[in-house]
């Protein structure tokens, strides 16, 4: 137990090759199970990570045409990433890493240890041809790389996000990394509240808050659970 009323839970994160500091969908995947199963009775969960504490808030079904909607909403509380500058002779490694993407913008985040490319729009994001082997060679984990949604796609940015180091060539949809796009986005459209959409091979849409004055991310999502297993000890 926490300090708090909630409960806390000591949390760690791998892939299939290392242990990393923070991941959005393990988080919401295990408060997922701690909230259905009724391990808990409480809404909100404290997990102690080496990032620090990070909450799972459990949202209530809202209404819909008088009905209630099934499941529930889960909002993770992390922290995010500050947006750092970023050293301009990697800039060429990087672009080469890309194949050639025409970059606009780069820096890195503070916490994750990602280098954050911005190109001149979501569709070259979408077009980007990453190089794996050279992205292996990059400094630090991970390679994000985002742009402006296009007008009327109901989006404020899109992203992806490459780091081989991890086992991951191109992560699905990455929590994590938009605790560094948050950062970067809030200052340069002036919100705080963003719409965003991952253009990998599946997709997936992040609603997301920045708090700029306590450096936090929030992000809002469902889970299901698709698999039980038993471990005999």
């Amino acid at each position: 137990m926490g300090t708090s009323n909630n409960p806390r839970f000591h949390f760690r994160y791998f892939t299939h090759l290392n242990e990393v500091k923070i991941c959005g969908h393990a988080t919401l995947a295990a408060a997922h199970k701690l909230f259905s199963s009724g391990l808990v009775d409480t809404h909100i969960i404290e997990f102690y990570t080496v990032s620090g504490v990070v909450t799972a808030k459990k949202i209530t079904a809202n209404l819909q045409n008088g009905a209630v909607c099934d499941g529930f909403d889960i909002e993770i509380d992390l922290p995010a990433h500050p947006i750092i500058e970023c050293n301009l002779d990697e800039t060429s490694q990087i672009s080469g890493a890309l194949n050639g993407a025409s970059i606009i913008d780069i820096k890195r985040t503070k916490i994750g240890d990602d280098i954050l490319v911005v190109v001149a729009s979501g569709e070259n994001v979408r077009e980007v041809e990453p190089q794996f082997d050279a992205i292996s060679k990059c400094r630090g984990r991970g390679v994000i790389i985002s742009g402006v949604a296009p007008p009327g796609s109901g989006f404020d940015f899109y992203s992806r996000y490459f780091c081989p180091k991890d086992g991951v060539n191109e992560d699905e949809v990455c929590g994590s990394a938009h605790c560094g796009l948050a950062s970067y986005w809030s200052k340069k459209l002036g919100k705080c509240d963003f719409n965003a959409y991952q253009v990998s091979s599946r997709g997936g849409i992040l609603k997301i808050h920045f708090d700029e004055k306590s450096q936090r991310v929030l992000l809002r999502g469902k889970a299901v659970t698709v698999m039980e297993g038993c471990v005999m000890v």
